[in-house]
């Protein structure tokens, strides 16, 4: 067939779709896409993919922090390990199979793949453009293939259900140990070993996505005299009111945790300094309202610091201290910075 000047060319290039154009195309492809613009944070996830997991049309955050909220525990370290190789060039592509949380908690096999689009001058990541794939009724074809296949007879059957059992109960011990571990025994916040733990990774992913952290590192005013003078018992009781008047400021991502003694620090995922100082003053208004110990007033200094690129827990820590070490110095009840 010979073609007109009125005919379309039958193979259009790519690179002449337009943006819309390639968005609709993907849908067609796949369950979800997601496009992440790097620079800003900005996440665009479009309707097939709420649909796919349950939720409504763009109810969650448009961060990553809702891509990572989503995966399922035990595969969230491969799948973090795969997408930062295909970032650093040690992987040639990305794409990856896990399983994503749906809105009713159950979980849904996906496949994810996703190609950088745009780089910076330093050819660091502007944007990424990816699809998700709803694959969980061929892995869930696949188990039951498989189950088919084994012929074990039922004794063995029974008992590996009693070994089962056995072995969920020893879990359920085992990750109650593991919160005794990781929280303050009097206050029941965090404890220091759980704070380090969560400082290391916020510092990564603020690394990774280029996401703002705030850390607010707080001391109680006078507390030694507190407990000379009322006794160790009140102090306790000191501790315990600070930290409830602490936590109700805080958002559910934040963590407080106990530094030791009198001192606690939060940690703030996606917080920039001036809402951190904010924040702080959020704490000092909140303790204003707290019952006195005898004749002393609780009051707080507080060291407020955002990290910084290439920072690392130990230097942000180190400059937060500093910050509360000045507003020591200005006085009581003050915020350094």
């Amino acid at each position: 067939m010979t073609q007109t000047s009125d005919t379309p060319p039958l193979k259009a290039p790519l690179a002449d779709f337009r943006e819309e154009q390639l968005q609709t195309l993907l849908e067609l492809i796949s369950d979800g896409i997601w496009d992440w613009n790097a620079n800003t944070g900005y996440v665009y996830r479009n309707p097939g993919w709420y649909r796919m997991l349950g939720y409504p049309s763009h109810s969650l955050d448009n961060t990553v922090l809702t891509w990572e909220g989503v995966i399922h525990p035990e595969d969230y370290p491969r799948v973090m390990a795969h997408f930062e190789d295909y970032l650093t060039d040690r992987a040639g592509r990305y794409r990856i199979q896990y399983r994503c949380r749906c809105r009713d908690g159950s979980y849904l096999w996906i496949e994810d793949s996703g190609h950088i689009i745009a780089r910076n001058e330093d050819g660091s990541v502007a944007r990424m453009l990816g699809a998700h794939r709803n694959i969980d009724d061929a892995r869930r074809l696949v188990d039951r293939l498989e189950e088919k296949n084994l012929s074990l007879e039922a004794q063995i059957a029974e008992r590996t259900r009693e070994l089962s059992w056995v072995n969920q109960q020893l879990q359920r011990q085992l990750d109650e140990n593991r919160d005794l571990a990781e929280r303050d025994a009097l206050t029941l916040v965090a404890n220091r070993y759980r704070l380090e733990k969560v400082l290391q990774q916020e510092c990564e992913r603020a690394r990774r996505f280029r996401q703002p952290l705030a850390l607010i590192i707080m001391d109680i005013d006078d507390f030694k005299p507190i407990n000379d003078q009322y006794g160790h018992a009140q102090g306790d009781q000191a501790l315990i009111a600070s930290v409830e008047r602490i936590k109700v400021c805080l958002r559910s991502d934040d963590l407080l945790a106990r530094w030791g003694g009198d001192e606690f620090v939060a940690v703030l995922p996606g917080t920039q300094r001036q809402e951190a100082l904010q924040l702080a003053r959020q704490i000092r208004q909140a303790l204003e309202q707290a019952p006195p110990v005898g004749e002393r007033l609780l009051t707080m200094s507080y060291g407020v610091v955002e990290w910084l690129e290439g920072e690392g827990q130990a230097q942000l820590l180190c400059r937060a201290d500093q910050a509360l070490y000045r507003a020591k110095a200005a006085g009581k009840d003050e915020i350094g910075e």
